[in-house]
């Protein structure tokens, strides 16, 4: 049974371009706890500008001092130093957060190389952003802890909790006069299946299945679905725009004269196997060679904000690591290009350092293939297309070079791998023009796609959940995962997509559970206000049989 869904976005010529086919290859986790099982494990919850501006889109309740309680509530902070702030972070939560079990000299040395460029060394989820840091790594003892090892797990013999597992949902069900969600279909054992909602439907599918769940369902772009042949339940012109990802400019390898980083031929043996199994830590508690991060800005940021427009991430690896068995293949990196450009350094001792735009302005979608549910979306990623992106990332290019050249680095014999891309040839090096193609080739996604199912007001055409993330239109139907970012936050997304579904149950739970009982669970006190649930419930189970008379 696949673990991952793996999907090629659509050709295009803004970027990708040494992918095989110019596809950029997107995974997806298909698996309980989804891309959590699959992701690096870092740990950055953004900037506190991303949430300040959600809310001054339209969105009452989601701007920083709103949703900073649901990042300390689930977090178990293990760094003794950076737990003692307690208006940043949280102990006891669920989710284990703490410090690499493994580090080579190369992070210590990244993070003296930023302040030899003038940058702090900074809790990058406190106060302050701007700077370079360890990474932190949702980790618990050597191992991974992804959302269903942390969350799930835990409640798995409630007696309220039903997971179907090997279950591939096809279709939300909606009233056909009140056009109310009222449960799903699905497709388990090779056998379409139906569930029930007695009180409401929730999507949380990803920033890619929940636009495909609803338009298959009959709710989005009236044209697109008139395309494909589905009855349309509600017009969503914004299902499937909206999308945005962060891409790094991959490839960007040092080599230096020591044996200490992440060579995957040297890395494979009995010795650190044992320390793994004894001691739970050792390289091969190394998330793909990821130690350290910095967050700087470009001459197209405003410094004095604290938001940043580049993310360094510092790997003691690269793509030729592993001598091209795995990384390239991942990547989807055409033959001609891996052999070309890094073959003469496979297996030799390098390190990263990727720079990643964080605040794209380019906009891709997602359209429909067929009707058929089991068909992959068309993906169109639109990365590059519009020109200030390519000028942010250009310069945190020239930046992640810089890095290399400082002291720090330069202990070691850093040196810059400058073989010239393939299609790039024809173009004078390390020049503008150069770097502009350049970034075209190796255009490497960091599998945050978000935003496809954009929260906003109804004034907001594009805007397709409320605040409270129930979709417009359509009674009983919310959407809780990375599609509802009206924009992709300052970082890696995990952990706001945590936040924004700790925020979501929150939501949920003072609907449906009584508001008295609620309220002096979360407060202490025995205030009397409550929510009439049984009426509600009677009503919802009124309109769902007269639907099961109406199609049977």
């Amino acid at each position: 049974m696949q673990r991952k869904f793996l999907a090629g976005t659509q050709p295009q010529q803004s970027a990708c371009q040494a992918m095989k086919d110019k596809r950029c290859r997107w995974t997806r986790g298909k698996v309980l706890g989804g891309s959590s099982v699959l992701n690096t494990m870092l740990y950055i919850r953004g900037n506190r500008r991303d949430f300040d501006q959600w809310a001054s889109f339209g969105n009452p309740g989601w701007s920083y001092e709103d949703v900073l309680p649901y990042f300390r509530k689930s977090e178990d902070q293990r760094n003794p130093y950076l737990a003692r702030s307690k208006r940043y972070h949280g102990t006891g939560g669920l989710w284990t957060v703490q410090d690499a079990p493994y580090n080579t000299p190369l992070g210590p040395a990244f993070l003296q190389a930023g302040e030899e460029m003038g940058y702090d060394i900074v809790d990058v989820n406190g106060e302050q952003q701007t700077g370079f840091a360890f990474y932190q790594f949702n980790m618990r003892r050597g191992s991974r802890c992804s959302t269903a090892k942390s969350f799930l797990r835990p409640a798995r013999l409630r007696k309220n909790l039903h997971v179907a597992l090997f279950a591939h949902v096809t279709k939300v069900l909606t009233h056909p006069q009140t056009k109310r969600a009222i449960g799903v279909q699905f497709i388990r054992d090779g056998i379409l299946q139906t569930v029930y909602a007695t009180r409401e439907v929730i999507l949380s599918a990803g920033a890619l299945a929940s636009p495909h769940l609803l338009m298959l369902s009959g709710i989005g772009p009236a044209d697109e679905l008139q395309r494909v042949g589905i009855p349309l339940v509600y017009n969503a012109p914004g299902v499937g725009q909206n999308l945005q990802d962060h891409i790094a400019v991959g490839g960007l390898a040092f080599l230096i004269d020591y044996p200490i980083s992440i060579v995957m031929k040297r890395l494979v043996n009995i010795n650190t196997a044992l320390r793994y199994a004894v001691t739970e830590d050792g390289p091969l508690t190394s998330s793909v060679g990821l130690e350290a991060v910095a967050f700087i800005n470009t001459k197209y940021a405003n410094s004095s904000d604290d938001w940043p427009d580049i993310n360094f991430m510092l790997t003691s690896a690269s793509v030729m690591s592993d001598g091209g068995s795995q990384v390239r293949i991942a990547h989807g990196l055409t033959d001609e290009f891996y052999n070309e450009v890094y073959s003469e350094i496979n297996n030799r001792d390098v390190f990263g350092v990727f720079p990643m735009m964080l605040r794209p302005k380019s906009r891709g979608f997602i359209k429909l293939a067929s009707k058929n549910p089991l068909r992959y979306p068309l993906l169109y990623h639109n990365y590059l297309t519009h020109p200030d992106d390519v000028n942010v990332l250009r310069e945190g290019v020239k930046a992640a070079i810089a890095v290399g050249e400082t002291q720090a680095m330069k202990r070691f014999g850093a040196r810059f791998w400058s073989k010239k891309l393939p299609n790039c040839r024809h173009l004078p090096h390390f020049t503008d023009d150069y770097w502009d193609c350049a970034i075209r080739q190796y255009t490497m996604t960091i599998y945050h796609m978000s935003g496809t199912v954009k929260m906003g007001p109804p004034s907001d055409p594009w805007a397709v959940v409320d605040s409270q993330l129930r979709v417009y239109g359509v009674p009983g139907l919310r959407v809780i995962d990375a599609s509802i970012m009206p924009t992709i936050t300052n970082g890696n997304i995990h952990a706001p997509v945590v936040m924004i579904a700790e925020k979501g149950a929150d939501m949920v739970k003072e609907l449906w559970l009584d508001a008295a009982q609620y309220r002096a669970k979360r407060s202490g006190s025995d205030e009397s206000e409550a929510c009439n649930i049984t009426e509600a419930s009677a009503y919802i189970t009124t309109e769902r049989d007269s639907y099961t008379k109406g199609i049977s």
